[in-house]
């Protein structure tokens, strides 16, 4: 296909760059709508997306490197983002009893109560973008999705 850019001058659109242009527009999308659920709440979505991970992580815990390879957006500092969660509370730290030179992070229960109150929010986020696809869609657009991350 052939559109014409700002100038007036044409440029060639290949189907691979529209697929992942749209596909960067409705993620923007997305993390734009998470992004206001989560600041009713006063967190980022990278602090919620760190007290998913150690939930799920259960009551041992992760190391702060497992933590940053888990996460959906790749965070610069985790380290500061973790101060932050514990100067609040929500999460903290502590060394490991089998090799103290590793430090784990565990979400506390006031990070568990802020997930409650949350998780709400963000599931009807997903659900209103979710809305526009059949079960099939979905369902597709999570295999392609998975295969692009290969």
């Amino acid at each position: 296909m052939t559109t014409r850019s700002r100038t007036g001058s044409p440029r060639t659109t290949s189907t691979a760059q529209k697929a992942m242009v749209s596909l960067l527009l409705a993620a923007g999308h997305l993390r734009r709508e998470l992004n206001v659920a989560c600041a009713r709440h006063d967190i980022t979505s990278d602090q919620y997306n760190v007290l998913r991970i150690l939930r799920g992580a259960g009551e041992g815990g992760l190391p702060r490197y497992e933590i940053a390879s888990r996460m959906i957006e790749r965070a610069p500092d985790v380290t500061r983002l973790l101060d932050r969660l514990e100067a609040r509370g929500l999460v903290d730290r502590a060394r490991s009893s089998e090799d103290r030179r590793l430090s784990l992070t565990r979400i506390t229960e006031a990070g568990h109560a802020l997930l409650e109150r949350l998780d709400p929010e963000i599931v009807a986020v997903h659900e209103h973008f979710a809305r526009a696809l059949s079960h099939a869609e979905r369902l597709a657009l999570t295999r392609v999705c998975n295969r692009l991350l290969e």
